[in-house]
């Protein structure tokens, strides 16, 4: 299984990854070189520590590996990721810890954070102010938990279904007329397993689920996510993503789950006919 992004790899393969189009190189807020020497003074001595706004980066690869990450996944997708959705950086000063493989992700983990990972890919810590990745998995992980303090910090009453959704669609991504792409992944063929089945959750019904209904057991991590995913994905195959989001942020207050926004880019009140051909489109997926 492969979560890498296919053009960020590409770029670290070929050492391009410098060249890529970006934003003017200002110097670093006394806020990020702050957060930077505590994160130095944190981490153990092998690591290199970088700022890559509005990120602290920190891995214990070699430091130009390090560099390469923070160049080609971190900054090539916040780029991207503000063109498309996001007008404010988040608010707290957020590390991203790239552990070189799963021993260095398990150890590390314990050791910086007193805690087990709970992802053998990486999460998103609110409480610890960072991302903890275990690199070695790929970049997918890491750009959909980029996505997670973007959310938090411009949408804070984002339902789960849709925070969830948006980051693991750029689990598999590239860029293409220079903006950001969701590709299909592997969370394809269990949601094709559970359409032929019959089980997938009527839109209304998936839509209302709590936060802890989402997560909540092993359909949480399997049909939920596949759900979210391939409804967003749906959403931009067809131009409608970043009109769906920008309609749902605006009338979040009166459509907490995003019921309303969703019918409303459809044009349709009929979701059990949109569920059918929305089942339709995604058997007709293929992944790999």
């Amino acid at each position: 299984m492969s979560n890498r992004l296919p053009w960020a790899a590409l770029l670290l393969a070929s050492g391009l990854a410098a060249g890529l189009p970006s934003r003017a190189a200002d110097a670093p807020s006394a806020a990020l070189t702050r957060r930077q020497q505590e994160v130095e003074a944190q981490a153990p001595a092998d690591f290199t520590v970088l700022i890559e706004p509005p990120f602290v980066v920190a891995g214990d690869e070699p430091a130009a590996t390090v560099r390469e990450r923070a160049e080609g996944i971190v900054r090539w997708a916040v780029d991207r990721l503000k063109q498309e959705y996001f007008a404010r950086d988040p608010d707290e000063i957020i590390t991203i810890w790239l552990f070189k493989d799963r021993a260095s992700y398990e150890a590390n983990t314990r050791r910086l954070f007193k805690a087990d990972h709970p992802s053998p890919y990486g999460y998103y810590s609110p409480v610890d102010r960072a991302l903890i990745m275990n690199i070695a998995t790929g970049g997918g992980t890491l750009i959909h938990e980029i996505v997670h303090p973007y959310v938090r910090a411009n949408f804070p009453t984002c339902p789960a279904w849709f925070n969830e959704g948006l980051g693991s669609l750029y689990e598999q991504s590239e860029e293409r007329d220079g903006r950001i792409h969701g590709l299909p992944n592997w969370r394809l063929p269990g949601l094709q397993e559970v359409i032929r089945a019959g089980r997938t959750i009527p839109f209304e019904d998936f839509l209302a689920l709590s936060d802890t209904e989402f997560y909540g057991g092993p359909a949480g991590y399997n049909q939920h996510y596949g759900q979210a995913r391939y409804l967003c994905y749906y959403l931009q195959e067809h131009g409608l993503l970043g009109k769906f989001y920008r309609e749902f942020l605006s009338r979040h207050r009166d459509d907490p789950t995003g019921l309303q926004s969703l019918k409303k880019v459809l044009r349709t009140d009929d979701l059990d006919g949109f569920q059918r051909q929305w089942e339709k489109f995604v058997l007709a997926l293929h992944y790999p």
